[in-house]
């Protein structure tokens, strides 16, 4: 079994493939940097228990968290992990002006995007930070990062001492009736006219109103309804992404 991790700010997403040809569960556990590979192990043993684990590629934008990763499954199944980086074959050009800041994550997602969608496509990530990344012809050209849902909603929270913690859902109403729901709608709708904004100024500065827009990430399902520019929702695509890289290097590998 094949097993991909995307290691975030705020999660670990952790995705399995049995026959290397698709990702047939994911799973997400809290990023905590603190936490040892030993501490780490106590959660991932119970999803490898009756799983023999053969191999593992990684995205991470935690560096703090790879010998972690890398020194848990040296312990516990024998297996050095494969982190998506320098010298690992994508298929995908970097061409911003300093490459080494382009995250990994990004780069699965352009691999994934281009190869199940279109070579010329714009990725939208809800992460911690939400990211548009426009790939033009197999070379990703360039990012635009906004703050994320989560981020937002703590950064309010945190600097307001009368408003109530809120859980990151649709509330009852646009125009709220109470805290909490004027809260919800604020952040929740503002998030999705910003990408509604941002998608749009970006196909007028392309001259490509027909972009093919791909929506990911933690909190896509929740703002894809509210998002009223054309796109396609694919929460797996990062996954999908890291599966196919490790397809293109599997002669290395072995």
């Amino acid at each position: 079994m094949l097993v991909l991790i995307d290691i975030g700010n705020t999660t670990v997403g952790i995705g399995v493939s049995k026959n290397l040809t698709a990702v047939d569960k994911t799973f997400k556990i809290n990023t905590e940097k603190n936490r040892s590979s030993d501490e780490y192990a106590m959660t991932m043993n119970l999803m490898f228990k009756e799983i023999p684990v053969t191999a593992v590629i990684i995205s991470s934008v935690v560096p703090e968290l790879n010998d972690v990763f890398r020194e848990y499954f040296q312990a516990w199944h024998d297996i050095t992990p494969i982190f998506l980086g320098a010298g690992v074959k994508t298929g995908i050009r970097i061409l911003s002006d300093n490459p080494r800041e382009v995250g990994s994550d990004l780069i699965a997602n352009a691999v994934a995007a281009t190869e199940r969608y279109a070579k010329t496509c714009l990725i939208v990530d809800l992460g911690t930070a939400t990211t548009f990344t426009y790939v033009e012809n197999l070379g990703l050209k360039g990012v635009i990062i906004s703050t994320g849902l989560t981020t937002s909603r703590n950064a309010l929270i945190s600097k307001t001492s009368q408003l109530p913690q809120i859980e990151l859902e649709l509330p009852n109403k646009l125009i709220g009736t109470t805290s909490i729901d004027s809260i919800k709608s604020g952040i929740v709708y503002g998030h999705a006219s910003m990408i509604d904004g941002i998608i749009g100024r970006i196909k007028r500065q392309l001259g490509n109103p027909a972009l093919p827009v791909i929506l990911t990430g933690g909190h896509a399902k929740l703002i894809h309804p509210l998002c009223e520019q054309p796109m396609t929702l694919d929460e797996r695509l990062i996954f999908e992404g890291l599966l196919l890289i490790y397809q293109r290097n599997q002669n290395k590998i072995s």
